[in-house]
């Protein structure tokens, strides 16, 4: 599953070689090639809606990197100096962003891709802006007792990401996640999260071949996300994919295919508790 990671660092690698581009990952090539992706890829499909697909979701790709971008640029700014990068993936956001001094950055994810991006940056001989902490363990399991064995540290305010990741898990696997988050975060948290918007895994995954990403994907958007994310204690923004796009140059020009419900982008804070009565 985790291999998918590699497929998102060739969207990244193909965006950073634009002369316009939204975000620069110079590492990004080097984990394609090593996964088989570049500078090949696979084929486009033959069939229209499948490859209109296809590059709907590499386009979202770029938006919700440069999106999250801006939200741990933001947090740093506001002081935080946690950083929590849930399902890490391929993300380098630890060698490329220009962290303040004292940020530890706590990459959580299995062994078999912290593994392989251990290899590649050893080979690129990436050297991390921040403090950087890999916490080898699965988001099914106890991994809040193995990130605060890292050094992680519920006291200090944390900004959290979640990228492509909560589209993989149920409905109640989504839930414990955030519970998890919201117990670790103390006020003034930041917290940005990628969701697939409503009807998504119909437009998407009903058709999409075995094995594939979107033949995994299995939550969505609730219908309230900034209701559901003020009962867990934050207060939340929610964007769309195409109303981000347009705000950082890249408009879709293409008119909606269906009635645009709340966005999959969202950026919260964490709210400081109610005192009780």
């Amino acid at each position: 599953m985790w291999a998918t990671a590699v497929g998102v660092a060739r969207v990244r690698a193909l965006e950073s070689a634009r002369d316009n581009a939204l975000f620069r990952d110079p590492l990004a090539q080097a984990f394609a090639a090593a996964g088989g992706l570049w500078p090949s890829s696979p084929p486009l499909p033959d069939d229209e809606g499948a490859r209109r697909r296809r590059l709907a979701v590499a386009f979202s790709i770029v938006i919700r990197t440069k999106f999250l971008d801006d939200l741990l640029r933001q947090a740093s700014a506001s002081g935080i100096r946690q950083v929590v990068l849930l399902g890490a993936g391929m993300d380098s956001r630890a060698f490329r962003i220009d962290w303040p001094e004292g940020t530890r950055l706590f990459e959580v994810d299995t062994t078999a891709p912290l593994d392989f991006k251990a290899s590649v940056l050893r080979q690129e001989r990436a050297v991390a802006r921040c403090e950087r902490i890999t916490v080898a363990v699965d988001l099914r399991e106890g991994w809040p007792a193995a990130l605060a064995a890292a050094g992680h540290d519920p006291a200090r305010p944390t900004v959290w990401i979640a990228e492509g990741l909560l589209i993989y898990l149920p409905q109640d696997a989504v839930e414990l996640l955030l519970a998890r988050i919201s117990a670790r975060s103390a006020p003034g948290s930041r917290m940005g999260l990628t969701l697939g918007s409503r009807g998504v895994i119909e437009r998407f995954g009903a058709d999409a071949a075995p094995g594939s990403a979107a033949s995994l994907w299995v939550s969505e958007m609730p219908d309230d996300p900034v209701g559901w994310l003020a009962g867990h204690g934050w207060q939340a923004s929610c964007h769309t994919l195409r109303e981000r796009a347009a705000a950082y140059g890249r408009p879709i020009t293409t008119p909606p295919g269906h009635e645009e419900g709340p966005g999959g982008l969202i950026s919260a804070v964490r709210r400081p508790p109610v005192p009780r009565a």
